[in-house]
């Protein structure tokens, strides 16, 4: 889980790649396709909120920061047109990445069986094949009468199943590359709230209400490991038409973790230590309260940690250049 109100941070924490000036030497062809982009105009937005903890749930659920105080004060943002991704970054297209930039798979991979391709699996023995089955596909079904033929179709298809999966259990370096090789970039936080809540400023993406059936919170679907297939969830889309901006998997964004200009708010974890999560997680469990899935909410951990739950999805500048504005 992310560094959220409820824990300082438990995912697995990953060697500090160092500066990000080694460019990765992969072209966007290369990892085609990429997936469809939308246009978010450009214009002011609502950004952050006023809200304050009047119901107690720093206390109810034992959080660690006090709700809603990092999101102080609401304020309006001016930006430049931008496109970002229609959906989160898939299995898929971050698997072609890997394997065009030679660069490491997410651990999670090679529990789930995702790190073994159809070509390498074809080659094994039945026995050898049931194994696979049951100790990294982890396959519902009884193994051991079923043939090679059988084996191979049930493995193929949990791997497709598993294309669609938002890629996850990535740094925000391995995001921040994945993007750059793409020739995006990861959103600023403002771009991703923009996206999400447009230009009133809207508690969800779908408007004003909550309703936990409408985005993958894991309260009300059990998906495994509380992942959905990306855009599965019809009525989660923005006003821009963006999907799983709320729930699904937390979300990697270009910023620092800072205060914003005129609050008063104080956190010792402020600063270039921590990057912004935005958009809740489908696998938190019995945390997954309205408060974790507002467009507004801030959540944070160290760019080395890479957890199951955590993902992202890129943007792009509508004009030339690809630099994120600083904020």
């Amino acid at each position: 889980m992310v560094a959220v109100l409820v824990l300082s941070g438990c995912g697995d924490k990953v060697e500090d790649p160092g500066p990000l000036s080694k460019k990765v030497s992969v072209m966007p062809e290369q990892m085609a396709p990429l997936g469809e982009m939308l246009l978010v105009p450009a214009g002011e937005f609502v950004m952050g909120s006023n809200k304050v903890d009047d119901a107690g749930m720093k206390e109810r659920y034992g959080f660690v920061k006090t709700p809603y105080m990092d999101e102080h004060p609401e304020h309006r943002v001016k930006l430049d047109a931008f496109y970002i991704d229609k959906f989160e970054v898939t299995n898929a297209q971050y698997k072609r990445f890997v394997i065009a930039a030679k660069r490491p798979v997410p651990f999670e991979w090679t529990q789930n069986g995702y790190n073994v391709y159809q070509d390498k699996l074809a080659i094994f023995d039945v026995e050898k094949l049931r194994q696979i089955a049951v100790d990294y596909f982890k396959l519902d079904m009884d193994t051991r009468k079923m043939n090679k033929e059988q084996l191979l179709k049930a493995m193929f298809a949990k791997l497709k199943f598993m294309d669609n999966l938002p890629a996850s259990d990535v740094t925000w370096y391995d995001a921040f590359s994945y993007c750059e090789a793409a020739g995006k970039r990861l959103p600023t936080e403002a771009e991703w709230e923009k996206a999400a809540r447009g230009e009133k400023g809207q508690e969800f993406p779908w408007g004003d209400t909550w309703d936990p059936a409408v985005a993958n919170t894991g309260d009300d679907v059990e998906w495994e490991e509380g992942i959905a297939p990306v855009g599965s969830y019809e009525k989660s889309k923005s006003p821009y038409g963006v999907y799983d901006l709320s729930g699904n998997v937390w979300e990697w964004v270009q910023d620092w973790y800072h205060a914003y200009e005129g609050s008063t708010y104080k956190s010792d974890e402020f600063g270039e230590k921590n990057k912004v999560l935005k958009g809740g997680g489908g696998g938190i469990g019995h945390y997954s309260i309205s408060l974790f899935f507002r467009g507004a909410s801030r959540q944070y951990s160290d760019p080395n940690m890479a957890s199951g739950d955590v993902g992202f999805r890129c943007a792009k500048n509508q004009d030339k250049g690809n630099k994120a504005a600083e904020r």
